[in-house]
Order: structure tokens, then sequence, then C-alpha cells
């Protein structure tokens, strides 16, 4: 479907810097990321996109998993300080440009990002809050924090894609500080939801059902099904393990071993798949849904960078999709696809 999707290219060819990663490091060891930094400035990027919706995906999405979170953020954020919705874009361009002429100025910076949560453009919203935790965190400044506080309440925002999530994440570690560096002043969004609704539905069946197959199976197939559940179980610790004791988690991620057992976690295995009573329809229809959402991110991250005319790309995200992305970019004319 993908390659009858793109199967006449786009006109232009974009390269692109593929990166897996941990979207919470608090339980890992201090991490070493010089060397993905320096992959990052040797590739010279002109853009970068994050798991993120777009603010105008996120207009017409009804509900998916964040969706509430989301909802309550801007509800809390409108009664701090309300622009109408007519004026924001006008104000996020003034703002852009009045900082971009004081960069310095954080209170700016905070007014910037609130606009741009007000906007629904998470994305943004959280590379200018960053900035401003990133110079606290360097630079004590009570009347600044207070004005944060006040303005963004980042203490209140703790749940879904939210600015505590934020701190640990790999936009705190990575993208960030990488598209300061390049003097990068907006994050592009590429995440696509339109199936998590149809997704949780067959992930719900599927759990439901394959608690009674291992149940009823495990008395008449044990060997056999308890080997590939220890594979799984084994693959989890490895995980665990690399996690808590690897300096360098995140390229190990980026590993076909990491691969292999973050995809377990969802779709355990294929050998699993015929045993009697085993609830194939339901896993493939989640495998069917988990790809539909790959293949729009895919699709949005080339649309946009052509809509920019960005030839040389990075793309930060969750460590299991990297494979299935990869694998996509690989099918689709004018597009080379980098790893780690």
């Amino acid at each position: 479907m993908v390659l009858g999707i793109f199967a006449n290219g786009f006109g232009q060819k974009v390269k692109i810097l593929l990166i897996g990663a941990s979207h919470d490091y608090r339980k890992s060891k201090d991490q070493n990321f010089s060397n993905i930094h320096q992959r990052i400035r040797a590739f010279k990027p002109s853009a970068f996109f994050g798991e993120f919706v777009s603010p105008e995906d996120e207009a017409t999405l009804m509900d998916y998993w964040c969706k509430t979170d989301n909802l309550k953020r801007l509800k809390k954020l409108r009664s701090n300080r309300h622009i109408p919705l007519d004026k924001i874009t006008r104000v996020i361009d003034s703002l852009k440009v009045i900082s971009e002429r004081d960069n310095d100025n954080f209170y700016l910076k905070s007014d910037l990002a609130h606009a741009y949560y007000l906007a629904q453009d998470a994305a943004n919203g959280h590379y200018l809050y960053w900035q401003v935790y990133d110079h606290l965190n360097k630079s004590a400044d009570s009347k600044l924090e207070k004005y944060v506080d006040s303005l963004l309440c980042p203490k209140q925002d703790v749940s879904g894609r939210s600015m505590k999530r934020l701190a640990t994440s790999e936009y705190a570690f990575i993208a960030f500080p990488m598209m300061k560096e390049f003097g990068l002043t907006e994050m592009l969004s590429m995440d696509c939801q339109d199936y998590d609704l149809n997704w949780t539905a067959s992930a719900i069946a599927f759990h439901n059902k394959f608690e009674v197959f291992q149940k009823d199976s495990l008395a008449t197939a044990y060997k056999a099904i308890a080997a590939l559940l220890e594979k799984r179980d084994k693959g989890f610790k490895k995980y665990q393990e690399m996690e808590r004791s690897s300096n360098v988690f995140t390229e190990w991620l980026n590993t076909d071993e990491a691969a292999d057992i973050l995809a377990s976690g969802d779709f355990y295995f294929n050998e699993l798949y015929n045993f009697k009573n085993f609830p194939k329809e339901e896993i493939l229809s989640q495998i069917h849904w988990w790809k539909k959402r790959n293949e729009g991110m895919c699709m949005n991250i080339v649309n946009r960078a052509n809509e920019i005319h960005a030839k040389r790309v990075v793309v930060m995200v969750g460590a299991n999709h990297r494979k299935f992305m990869q694998e996509i970019f690989q099918k689709i004319p004018d597009i080379e696809v980098l790893t780690l």
C-alpha cells in the first residue's frame, strides 16, 4: 500500500536520519549522547521532526490516548492568559520576530511557549519551554521561575505529552539541544493518531482472548508455548538491564535486537500465531493498525519535508517505531533513510 501511495515520488530527494529513542530516561544511568550529537552534526540537518500531532490534526482529532491531557493543559493555559483563536497566529509570528531579536529574553520565550500551546502546537510549546527550563537549571532566577509557574503551570502538567515528561525525554537530551545549536527555531510534527481508537480496540480484543488462550493452552502444549513466553520475558529483562546499566542506551535501542524485543511486547512471535485457539485475527488487526500509524507518520514526514523544501531531516521517534518506519522509507522513491 505504501508503494502505491508514494509510487511516483515527490520530485525532491530527501535524506532522513531516523533515531529511535526512549521517551523517558529517568530509569537510565547518566547517558552519554555525544556520539549521537556528533552524528547529527555530521549529518547537517535543515529540519527536525518530533513525535507530536500537528496543530491542524490536533484540532480535528476527537479522541486519542492523550487528548484529555492536552485539553486539560489548553483549558488551564487559556485561563492564565487568553488569546483569541483568530489572533494566535499573528501573536506567534510577532513574538518570534521579537524573541529572535532579543534571544536572551526568557520572558519572551515563555510568552511564545504559551502561545504555541494555545495554538495546540505541543512540539514548539515544548521547544520554547525547554529553552526556559534549561536556562533556569543553569542560572537560578526566582523572578523568572515565578513568571513561568504562573503562565505555563509546568508543575501541574504531569500526564500525557507533558512538560514533566519533557524534562527526561529524548527532546531534552537530543533533539532540542541540537536544534538550538543549528539555530533552528521550530520543530515539525509528524505523529499520526488517526487510528488510535482502532488500535486500542484491537489490543483490548487480543489481550482478552489471549488470557484465555494462555490459560487453556499451557496445559496441552506447555513446552512449546512456555519456551516462547520465556524468550519474550528474557527479552524484557535484557531491555531493563540495558536501560538501567548502559550509558549508551539510545544507541542500543537502534539495533535489531532491541527492535525485536520491543515488537514482542505487543505482537509476541509469529511462531505463536498458528497454535490452536490463538487469537490470530485480533493480533493481525493490531499489527494492521500499528502499520497504518507508521505509514501515516512516514507520509507526514515526506509531505511536510517537501512543503518546506527540506532535503536533510532528523526524525526523532519512539524506538518501537524505528524499524517499521525504516522499512517503509526504504520503499519510497527519492527517500534515503539512515540510522545510527
